[in-house]
């Protein structure tokens, strides 16, 4: 049957005439803690539900099978052959507000493991005071004390230390730990989203700026066929209604001019922005130029070793640590705690010097304390921290899950881009021949207008489509750079879980 419970207290120095001899002493620990442990506070019925997914829990194979590839390296950025992308990215690990919002969360999980690792040593205080004391006539203290003045002086030294048998504040300092180790990972984390961030809006800038070079050039090609209109009109083979729609198609022309140089401008601010610089800073940036690079070749060990190169993965992992640690604290609770005090001095209350040998002051003990009726409190506190444990692993198994979504998902996208870029050349190249040849045919009046502002419109098309197949290739292969780790690893950060034991028993 499961009782709650209440705790009872043994005293260090025990009154006078009571438990006098050392056996009664160890008779008294013995029972006390016998019933402790198996008496009426217990955790009988309370267990964790969810289990820790294994990479061979996903069906992976056919999606992210690897082909002699390697991981991606620290500095991955810089195969994108642009030095200034580099520098920036640099810029923001130096100064942006995010990373340093993670730095204090890694300050405050260190400071809370320092913090628990204190209780596993003893503590010692020193005390000492001086108080001038008139005492009551009618209280309980007799003459001479009763209505003299006198001085109560006193000078200790105390040590306590708790024996942790049952490793209580072990656990918890495993805890404290692990929870240091996740705010370490989850640091890395915002580096790496920060550095993606970064790379895919300045590929955005990128973008924007080849697609100013094509309205640019549009906006020449439509000057040209107005002048072509307009001769066409004083010869008599055109009338003012194909002059208008020249001018009105070489003036939609330049409005697009400057609706992109609007959005570069906001482009540049959010850079600006990601920095933590501020949007001016984004205006200093110099046009890009990054490179498109080949399909990369996935790792040989994936999916397995995915667990140790995202940051993600591994504050997941590291949240599931300390909730276990906390289930361990929590049970360690349902037993008893053994204390052990001791404290030496002086103490007077007479008008005379303290520090003599009838003045010294000892005192030294064990103090046990053990539950037995609670109201359901500790059973209450370990089903909360059973909870905890199986909210962490089921993030965990959720976060594992979407890892290996997202690289199928990147390299996926990178094949599909790859097989439509070839296709799209040549689109782009006839679209081409034939805006040349119907500006061509216009000119010497074998064609009508319509004809050549069709033909345009579809070179247009076709080199908007190019690149944005071009600009969304490379953010792919950011995407996948991010979905690998962008070159974290676990275990040359010390965060693997190899490193679990020794640092809690640091």
């Amino acid at each position: 049957m499961i009782f709650p419970s209440f705790r009872a207290s043994l005293p260090a120095r025990p009154p006078l005439g009571n438990l006098g001899s050392a056996t009664n002493k160890v008779v008294l620990i013995a029972v006390l803690s016998a019933l402790a442990v198996s008496g009426c506070a217990n955790f009988k019925g309370i267990s964790d539900g969810n289990k820790i997914a294994r990479p061979d829990d996903f069906a992976t194979r056919q999606s992210i099978e690897g082909s002699a590839g390697n991981w991606p390296a620290v500095d991955w950025i810089a195969q994108f052959g642009d030095p200034q992308l580099s520098a920036l990215i640099d810029e923001a690990m130096a100064s942006s507000p995010t990373l340093q919002q993670a730095q204090a969360r890694i300050n405050a999980a260190n400071a809370a493991a320092e913090g628990r690792g204190a209780a596993l040593l003893p503590s010692i205080n020193a005390q000492a005071s001086y108080i001038r004391n008139r005492f009551s006539e009618t209280s309980i203290y007799p003459p001479p004390f009763g209505g003299s003045w006198f001085n109560s002086k006193s000078a200790l030294l105390s040590l306590s230390y708790e024996l942790d048998l049952w490793g209580k504040n072990q656990a918890a300092l495993a805890q404290a730990v692990s929870q240091q180790k996740a705010a370490q990972a989850s640091a890395q984390q915002a580096r790496l989203a920060l550095a993606s961030s970064i790379a895919a809006t300045y590929n955005q800038l990128a973008a924007e700026y080849a697609l100013q070079d094509i309205l640019h050039r549009t906006v020449t090609q439509r000057g040209t066929l107005q002048k072509i209109t307009a001769n066409r009109v004083q010869n008599g083979l055109d009338s003012q209604v194909e002059h208008n729609v020249s001018v009105g198609s070489e003036a939609d022309a330049r409005a697009q001019v400057a609706e992109n140089e609007g959005q570069i401008i906001m482009t540049r601010q959010q850079l600006g922005a990601l920095l933590g610089k501020g949007p001016d800073r984004g205006m200093q940036i110099q046009k890009p130029q990054v490179a498109v690079l080949s399909t990369p070749a996935l790792p040989d060990d994936l999916p397995l070793n995915l667990l140790g190169r995202r940051p993600d993965i591994v504050a997941a992992r590291w949240q599931v640590e300390a909730a276990g640690s906390g289930i361990t604290a929590a049970k360690a609770r349902f037993y008893p705690d053994i204390n052990l005090s001791a404290s030496i001095g002086f103490e007077s209350l007479l008008n005379a010097n303290p520090f003599t040998a009838a003045s010294r002051a000892i005192t030294f003990g064990p103090a046990i304390s053990l539950p037995i009726f609670d109201a359901g409190a500790l059973r209450a506190n370990l089903k909360g921290q059973v909870a905890a444990y199986d909210l962490a692993v089921a993030n965990y198994n959720q976060t594992l899950n979407d890892a290996y979504a997202d690289v199928a998902h990147q390299i996926a996208a990178i094949h599909s881009i790859d097989a439509q870029l070839p296709i799209r050349r040549e689109a782009l190249a006839a679209a081409q021949r034939g805006f040349t040849l119907a500006q061509e045919r216009y000119r010497l009046g074998l064609t009508s207008q319509l004809v050549t502002v069709n033909a345009e419109t579809t070179l247009l098309s076709e080199q908007q489509i190019l690149l944005g197949l071009e600009v969304n290739r490379r953010n792919q292969q950011i995407g996948l750079f991010k979905a690998l780790g962008g070159g974290f690893d676990a275990a040359a950060a010390g965060l693997d879980q190899k490193h679990s034991a020794s640092q809690a028993n640091q």
